[in-house]
């Protein structure tokens, strides 16, 4: 079988026009309804699909064909309404669009999976709410999940730079990727089930060296009691927690006055917010099962398989430090809708975990890139760095000792 049998090709360079950009829903509206139409033959394609390859172990080529250059369109259209590209689709599905989607040919399929397809695709459906909630087989819905968020941040931001920022087209991309992966695996054009890790859904991801990074050295080995009674076993953590965020709260207050007037938080403020974060991550990455091992309550570095690093202080913006609640608001948005994509993930690898004693890769890796952005979000609102959190997949780069100490320039969302 093909390595990657759905495969989402980008080749977007994230220039937008602005005139397209702020009309995009009503010049989409002919694509909507075509959308729709397709999507009417599509489902009644889908049934002949499923009895053909019920019966032949593979779907025919006529109608593999057909449906999918059904899935491609969809995508182009998405990609087109949610800004993750910019030309105008044609109404084919014809590959060659800036956000393009490859399938491998016809495939032999096991005809059990094949039967109870519309029972197995569930898991996947509830993710894919997450992560996009659109391009479903009957036509679109707007979504209010991760892909929607990005879309409406980027409206704002096309709309002043004529660009898309990276992280919000990749983060895009990465919802699109998996939407165009769950559309195959119910259309019958594979029997791959949809791979939920951000690092395979695109070619390129950036290396970063963001002065807040995580590291994800789990084995995925999972301990099935524990995860059984992770709730009550994440219990004196989560009032730890609380009383905890109580102190640093107030520290945040004290951290916004003396970075105002310094210039830079204060070292020993610094150390106690890192590690207040540094904990709240080893906390929710136990909770989240993106981790095993029962954490420690200090916020240690080094101290748990999910750990977080940050760099020491440095020279801020005072323009950014007095208006840093207001400039974090659209990466809270972000992070909120990243926080639905690993609640999901959560519910999803609690069942797997409990049954084969293992976390999926894809699952952790969604959860992964929430646990990343939400303790770079709350990092840049703390003021531990002037860094603004970047929202699409990344893997990290060079020592964040290797940062040169700059002041930053008034930040825009990524």
């Amino acid at each position: 079988m093909n390595e990657r049998p759905v495969h989402l090709i980008v080749r977007d360079d994230e220039v937008r026009s602005r005139l397209t950009v702020f009309f995009r829903i009503l010049l989409a509206i002919p694509h909507l309804i075509w959308l729709s139409l397709w999507g009417f033959v599509a489902s009644l394609a889908l049934i002949i699909n499923w009895f053909a390859t019920l019966f032949a172990g593979q779907s025919p080529q006529g109608l593999h064909n057909f449906l999918a250059a059904y899935v491609r369109y969809a995508i182009h259209v998405g990609a087109y309404i949610f800004l993750v590209a910019n030309p105008f689709p044609d109404f084919t599905g014809k590959p060659g669009y800036p956000i393009d989607v490859e399938f491998a040919p016809p495939q032999p399929q096991n005809r059990w999976t094949v039967a109870f397809r519309l029972i197995l695709v569930i898991p996947a459906l509830l993710l894919a709410g997450a992560l996009a909630s659109a391009l479903r087989v009957n036509g679109f819905n707007v979504s209010y999940g991760l892909l929607g968020v990005v879309a409406f941040l980027g409206w704002f931001a096309c709309l002043a730079r004529s660009r898309m920022p990276r992280g919000f087209r990749d983060a895009g991309a990465y919802a699109l990727a998996y939407t165009a992966q769950l559309d195959a695996y119910v259309f019958l054009l594979t029997d791959r089930y949809p791979n939920s890790d951000p690092l395979a859904a695109l070619d390129e991801v950036p290396m970063r060296s963001d002065p807040i990074r995580l590291q994800a050295d789990d084995d995925l080995h999972r301990s099935r009691l524990t995860v059984f009674f992770r709730g009550l076993l994440v219990l004196p953590h989560l009032i730890w927690l609380a009383l905890w965020g109580i102190v640093a709260s107030l520290a945040v207050i004290v951290n916004w006055f003396a970075t105002l007037i310094r210039g830079r938080s204060p070292e020993g403020i610094h150390r106690f917010l890192a590690a207040y974060l540094r904990y709240y991550t080893h906390v929710y990455a136990f909770l989240y099962l993106t981790a095993n091992p029962f954490p420690g309550f200090t916020g240690k570095e080094g101290s748990y398989p999910v750990d977080l690093s940050v760099e020491e202080p440095r020279d801020q913006n005072r323009w950014t430090v007095a208006f840093r609640i207001v400039l974090a608001f659209p990466a809270l948005m972000v992070a909120s809708a990243y926080g639905g994509v690993a609640g999901i993930a959560t519910f999803l690898g609690w069942f797997a975990a409990l049954f084969t004693g293992e976390m999926p890769r894809g699952l952790r890796g969604a959860q992964a890139l929430a646990l990343r952005y939400n303790a770079q979000t709350y990092g840049y609102a703390f003021l531990l760095t002037a860094s603004y959190p970047y929202s699409g997949p990344s893997q990290n780069a060079v020592p964040v000792t290797d940062v040169p100490e700059v002041a930053p320039p008034v930040p825009m969302p990524a």
